[in-house]
């Protein structure tokens, strides 16, 4: 385009007042919260960045379609819409709605992993990894070198190490029921996974007789940097790239939340008849009957009219370039971003930020927690709170120590962006006095969410 103002392709129809505290509340309210910004109350946040997931704004569209929903029991007009907008994008023969993302990751790793099994993906996000070690499996991680460096600018750095895959099929292939590649790769930045790199991993998978899955829940945003990044995809639609993407999978989960562009809602897609039939069995005994998966009828019409939605061009062309314009405004001013940014959000390096605190005092937490304390901006921890605690209840530092300021669709502008990036160069400007933090109370599982913090001295 002939000018570089990013402008938002949409119009507001409607406003939601955002509540103005002082550092003093602010550290207040983080003390009553054990020091874990998922605990704030979220009107106590003046920008809120925790997670991008079921956060976003829906489309006039969307809301025209909730009147529409049909609520009946079975065979709902509306999971039929549902059904058949998932089907033309995913070509899968099966489409089982669920409540959200981690219910049909639930429901698949029951249905087809046995104690002992291995699972290799890119990188597994939070719930992926704990519903998977839930069934006393393991979760692998299987990323490109590049993917681990922070600093390092490559164009796909989600990339599986399909090497790696390679050899761990011949030597424990056997323990392998499924392999799996997650779109863009969260944990790893929101880095995106190559067209050229999915049709390897699936001849792999091909060779050894092992279905391929995708974690679906932001492949708009992978097929967009598909177009913009590989070569010979710049005259191809995201939606004909998407589907490319979909064909050469067996299967998906999906969190809806992302780009479904809903507030809720998900699905497991796929194509094999018995576990199709098996995965049904358990969503009736724990989601709801198969026609609307724990979902109300008018969630199912919002994430149709989202799936068609979320596709756009324009709709991409923002949402990429919005999150570009905010890395960019960081790293020109020093602060340690992991490169190049991703579709949904901008990781901060906490481990370059504060070479002071070790992994091990977490310095994601000390990050986020100063964010909030100093502006009013709440981000999560992706370190060493979140994936550094292994099943037999040792710890090690993660394999990065990054803070996510993770962008809600269609919810903020330009000039709440500006005030973020203010906020972090506030935050860099003081970095020298951030200390390190200790857990004082946590579950086994999936701890980043419920644990309780105390500052070191």
């Amino acid at each position: 385009m002939r000018f570089q103002t990013i402008i938002e392709p949409f119009r507001i129809k409607s406003v939601e007042a955002i509540k103005f505290t002082t550092p003093e509340t602010r550290a207040t309210a983080l003390r009553e919260a054990g020091y874990n910004v998922f605990s704030l109350r979220a009107e106590d946040v003046l920008i809120d960045l925790l997670t991008d997931s079921g956060t976003g704004a829906m489309s006039a569209a969307q809301w025209g379609a909730l009147v529409q929903g049909d609520e009946s029991y079975a065979g709902s007009r509306s999971f039929y819409r549902f059904r058949d907008v998932v089907q033309e994008l995913t070509g899968f023969k099966h489409v089982i709605p669920t409540h959200q993302g981690r219910a049909a990751e639930r429901i698949l790793f029951h249905t087809v992993l046995g104690r002992e099994s291995i699972v290799p993906s890119n990188t597994h996000f939070d719930t992926t990894r704990a519903n998977i070690e839930f069934e006393q499996a393991e979760a692998r991680d299987l990323v490109i070198a590049e993917g681990r460096v922070p600093s390092l600018v490559h164009p796909f750095k989600g990339n599986v190490d399909v090497g790696a895959l390679e050899r761990l099929l011949d030597e424990q292939g056997d323990r392998v029921p499924l392999v799996m590649v997650t779109v863009t790769n969260n944990s790893g930045g929101g880095q995106p996974v190559s067209l050229a790199n999915l049709r390897a991993v699936r001849a792999v998978c091909t060779k050894h007789g092992k279905p391929l899955f995708l974690d679906a829940c932001r492949f708009a945003e992978n097929a967009y940097f598909i177009k913009l990044r590989e070569e010979g995809q710049r005259d191809r639609t995201p939606k004909a790239i998407a589907q490319e993407m979909f064909s050469l999978a067996d299967g998906c989960t999906m969190s809806a939340k992302k780009d479904g562009l809903a507030n809720i809602g998900g699905f497991l897609a796929m194509n094999d008849d018995a576990w199709a039939a098996s995965s049904r069995n358990l969503l009736i005994l724990t989601e709801g009957f198969p026609t609307y998966g724990g979902l109300a009828g008018y969630d199912l019409e919002a994430i149709a009219r989202g799936l068609e939605e979320v596709l756009d061009e324009s709709y991409l062309r923002y949402r990429i370039r919005s999150t570009e314009y905010l890395a960019e405004k960081l790293i020109a001013a020093g602060v340690p971003v992991l490169q190049p940014p991703g579709g949904h959000a901008v990781y901060l390096d906490a481990r370059a930020l504060l070479p002071q605190v070790p992994p091990l005092q977490y310095p994601g937490i000390a990050v986020c927690n100063g964010l909030y304390v100093e502006a009013g901006v709440r981000a999560v921890e992706i370190g060493t709170v979140m994936f550094g605690l292994h099943p037999d209840g040792t710890e090690t530092p993660g394999p990065m120590d990054l803070v996510r300021l993770a962008i809600p669709r269609r919810v903020y502008t330009q000039s709440h962006i500006d005030y973020v990036a203010e906020a972090v160069l506030a935050l860099f400007a003081r970095r020298a006095e951030l200390r390190g933090w200790r857990i004082v109370e946590a579950p086994k599982l999936l701890r980043h969410f419920t644990a309780r913090f105390e500052p070191l001295a």
